[in-house]
């Protein structure tokens, strides 16, 4: 299967879903978030760096619950365009 390269608003869109979950995560370990999440502490570190823009709804929910976000808070907050970004680390 080939991948058709990402378009600049998906790009964005991931980069606005890893910023809210590591907002959500805060001060948590990742390690432990993956782990609740049944996702590797790699997927995830991908997923909030935004490296992974399109990840599978299944891990977005995942992540979501664990983190205590409502599937509906994510799909507001990674469809706002021209939020500025904020780096956190």
């Amino acid at each position: 299967m080939v991948r058709l390269p990402l378009t600049p608003a998906e790009v964005e869109r991931g980069q606005r879903l890893g910023a809210l979950l590591r907002r959500a995560r805060a001060n948590r370990p990742m390690l432990e978030i993956a782990l609740h999440a049944r996702v590797s502490p790699e997927t995830l570190r991908k997923i909030e760096s935004g490296r992974v823009a399109t990840p599978a709804f299944s891990t977005i929910a995942a992540i979501a619950d664990v983190l205590g976000l409502s599937l509906d808070e994510v799909w507001a907050e990674i469809n706002q365009p021209g939020l500025a970004l904020q780096k956190t680390g």
